[in-house]
């Protein structure tokens, strides 16, 4: 395990936070988008993420003189689609209502992607303060030597 592989396990996590808010903000811009392309409502996409090593695996590697890379961290795995089925709005005068002048809305609660940006909110800005942490750790190892 490299001296700076702090930076880079917060560096993951960072890139993966963005990410997350990325999707989410797609989500909400979309709340009300009955015709995509395809001539679905939208449906809302997650983001899953899968850690890349566990501490002790990446320790053993690393004291062992086997892996030097330290890849540790975390990694998007996929982005995919939520399967929850769409809402049905009764508005006959809507150009997507059907026969019976119900249209399917899309499957993005806003309250989920609220929390969910909450929740990525909080990680990225954890992984902002380990990261800060680690950089003055490393500022003061350097200022021993002088």
């Amino acid at each position: 395990m490299g001296f700076l592989s702090g930076m880079d396990i917060s560096g993951s996590g960072l890139t993966a936070q963005r990410l997350r808010m990325d999707v989410i903000s797609e989500n909400i811009a979309n709340v009300d988008t009955t015709r995509t392309e395809d001539g679905t409502p939208y449906t809302r996409k997650y983001v899953v993420l899968e850690q890349r090593g566990s501490f002790a695996d990446v320790l053993k590697r690393s004291s062992e003189g086997i892996d030097k890379t330290g890849a540790a961290g975390v990694r998007v795995v996929e982005i995919g689609n939520d399967t929850t089925p769409y809402e049905l709005v009764y508005n006959p005068t809507h150009p997507d209502a059907n026969e019976d002048g119900y249209v399917q809305m899309p499957n993005v609660d806003i309250t989920q992607e609220m929390v969910d940006m909450i929740s990525a909110y909080r990680s990225y800005e954890a992984n902002v303060t380990a990261f800060n942490a680690y950089k003055d750790m490393a500022v003061k190892a350097l200022e021993i030597g002088k």
